[in-house]
């Protein structure tokens, strides 16, 4: 691993003032509940994504008191269709410990904010160096590919010894205890700008990066081996059948998915592993009105769900298990699945 020079920081910081983003809704502030909910979004969500999101969610959710006052479901829904709902779970359960852990008040070290629900090393660092100047690195997937290539380091990422001498790495690249307070924020914008913007997985813009003269993969004419990492999660497939049960006015027979499981936590149409396992938990009478929905496949991280939805109108008096009728009025407030509020609006 090579070591950085000293003005390397400092160019990162200059290059961000000048060509890095600077309009996003969560930039420009020092307040750590912005900084937070922003991070905790950004994860695996493209920002074109989260912005929506990000400002409904501050409408109804404007600080940390008011997240931790709402309920689980009122959280999910505000988070419905962003995915990764352990997320939005563990956002709330977060704000409840912040006000009654510590008075509704961030912590201003990393270290602290580390310890929790939802907050990782990472997110930790990016709170305390964006919002309280910490000198602390962060390592999110951009600045991790920045790191691996500027350094040279082609240790295998996905080992955890590895793992900690990259954040050995990112540390040696941070602005110098002298200038932390002053370049911080700005440093850690910049690396994370630098990811997003040129360092990019694919053809990477290496003549418009600010640091190309000490980037070793550049040198080496291979940018894109970086980083490392030998161990691949293997796609697989999954079939379910819906129950799309429905009332003649509207009513929509919702239950809750367990925890753990997929969409877990999350108001969902009845799921089962076969057609006739959902065929069988009907009446006679409505066994012969199921009528079969254009199936589709929705996409996961590293699985694709075949979705069969199966339609049919049912009394508000039968009953299907554990959930409950929904009216149209109720369910668009309720944590949902993407793909199940998909089919819930074409009613």
């Amino acid at each position: 691993m090579k070591a950085a020079s000293t003005d390397f920081a400092t160019r990162v910081v200059q290059w961000q003032q000048s060509q890095g983003r600077n309009d996003l809704p969560w930039q420009n502030t020092r307040d750590p509940y912005r900084v937070w909910l922003s991070e905790i979004m950004l994860q695996q969500t493209q920002v074109a994504t989260v912005k929506g999101y990000f400002a409904r969610f501050l409408a109804r959710c404007p600080d940390v008191a008011s997240l931790a006052a709402a309920s689980q479901d009122e959280v999910l829904g505000l988070w419905s269709g962003l995915g990764y709902y352990s997320r939005a779970r563990n956002l709330h359960r977060c704000a409840q410990q912040l006000v009654e852990l510590h008075g509704g008040r961030f912590p201003r070290d990393a270290q602290t904010l580390a310890t929790l629900p939802g907050i990782g090393p990472s997110t930790a660092a990016a709170i305390a160096s964006l919002c309280f100047s910490e000198r602390v690195a962060i390592l999110d997937a951009n600045v991790k590919r920045v790191v691996t290539r500027v350094q040279g380091f082609d240790a295998d990422v996905a080992v955890a010894a590895n793992a900690r001498a990259l954040w050995a790495a990112a540390s040696a690249l941070l602005p110098a205890h002298g200038r932390a307070e002053a370049q911080m924020a700005r440093y850690t914008q910049g690396m994370m700008d630098l990811g997003a913007m040129v360092c990019t997985p694919k053809k990477p813009l290496c003549t418009h990066c600010p640091v190309q003269g000490e980037c070793v993969a550049f040198k080496a004419g291979e940018p894109e081996c970086y980083p490392v990492r030998s161990r691949k999660i293997k796609r697989s497939s999954q079939a379910i059948w819906m129950l799309w049960a429905q009332t003649a006015e509207g009513a929509v027979w919702l239950d809750r998915r367990p925890v753990p499981g997929v969409w877990a936590g999350l108001h969902c149409l009845p799921l089962f592993d076969s057609h006739a396992a959902l065929h069988q938990t009907l009446a006679p009478p409505a066994q012969a009105q199921l009528q079969s929905e254009s199936s589709f496949i929705h996409v996961l991280t590293h699985k694709d769900l075949h979705l069969h939805p199966c339609r049919v109108q049912l009394s508000p008096h039968t009953l299907l298990g554990q959930g409950r009728w929904v009216s149209a009025e109720e369910w668009p407030g309720l944590g949902l699945p993407a793909p199940i509020r998909k089919l819930l609006e074409r009613l």
